[in-house]
């Protein structure tokens, strides 16, 4: 007996579209809206810098979940810009970084020149996704109703009181996030002709001349979020300064020939290896601080290590 996995296997695929090259149609078996029955969400409360409520699907959700990202997720690869680092394939975190130096050094020309940078966050980011814009944004791309009407049943079965938000546990919600902010990044690359400018999630870091330069981009940037996509920049969290002083992004404070891990990351990092030494902590801990330089963070948590496995 074929299973629901099978099924749905079979059911999600993709082909060329005869009207163009460029658009994809993906089609959907019409048993699809029978398994698609969005399940109640375990609710996690999770702890770390601050507090995040983590709402967990159904295994059967998840499983379905998996199955729409791998048929819809190649289409908008092509549709991201290069420098979106989140939840994407062959990026990431630490390669997010990497781009960021290569970003100082071709604006300061190898370090030489005075350059400066804008760095912003959007205000409770997942919280506020507007489920009507990101079902337009579905829509510019998306010919086939079947499968429409299953990814607005997932969007919808999470929502605040003004019908917003995407749930932190959904794995279609990473993605979801890179539709709704690839609108700021063509809006940034192709409206504002920006060429340093590198997003992770909802963290972006624009380079420039001049202190001037980048506070008009702010301004019109803001108006973007507002009006566009219904989103604000978190007021507490833009910078603007030297690239000299070095910039926080992703746990590193980076400048253009290297890179040290944050104060607050450092912090955190020895308060939970003290509680609990393990040789998987070590062997974590130790790979996140080789990105930077940290010969004598890592020689601490060896040290903690080892005299942990002496008593």
């Amino acid at each position: 007996m074929e299973t629901q996995t099978e099924k749905l296997t079979y059911c999600l695929y993709v082909r060329k579209s005869t009207e163009s090259e460029e658009r994809q149609v993906m089609s959907i078996d019409s048993q699809i809206k029978e398994m698609m029955k969005i399940s109640e969400r375990d609710n996690l409360d999770i702890v770390s810098i601050k507090r995040r409520i983590i709402n967990k699907a159904s295994v059967a959700d998840r499983i379905i979940h998996h199955a729409i990202v791998r048929v819809i997720e190649p289409f908008y690869e092509k549709r991201f810009i290069h420098r979106s680092y989140a939840s994407r394939k062959s990026k990431g975190l630490h390669k997010g970084v990497k781009e960021l130096r290569r970003m100082m050094l071709a604006v300061t020309r190898n370090d030489t020149r005075k350059a400066y940078y804008l760095k912003c966050d959007i205000k409770k980011f997942f919280d506020s996704v507007d489920h009507d814009i990101l079902k337009d944004i579905l829509q510019k791309n998306i010919r086939d109703q079947d499968i429409l009407d299953l990814l607005v049943g997932i969007i919808d079965s999470f929502h605040t009181e003004d019908r917003k938000g995407l749930p932190l546990g959904n794995y279609t919600s990473q993605l979801f996030a890179n539709m709704y902010m690839n609108e700021l990044d063509q809006y940034i690359k192709r409206v504002l002709r920006i060429k340093h400018y590198i997003r992770y999630s909802d963290d972006f870091v624009i380079l420039g001349s001049s202190k001037k330069e980048l506070i008009g981009i702010l301004e019109k940037i803001k108006v973007f979020l507002n009006e566009k996509l219904h989103l604000r920049l978190h007021k507490e969290k833009i910078f603007l300064n030297q690239l000299s002083k070095g910039i926080d992004f992703l746990g590193y404070v980076v400048f253009p020939h290297h890179m040290v891990l944050r104060t607050r990351t450092k912090k955190r990092m020895y308060r939970k290896f003290k509680k609990n030494p393990n040789a998987e902590s070590l062997a974590s801990y130790i790979g996140m601080t080789k990105h930077a330089y940290s010969n004598n963070i890592r020689r601490d948590l060896l040290k903690i290590y080892f005299e942990y496995k002496k008593k």
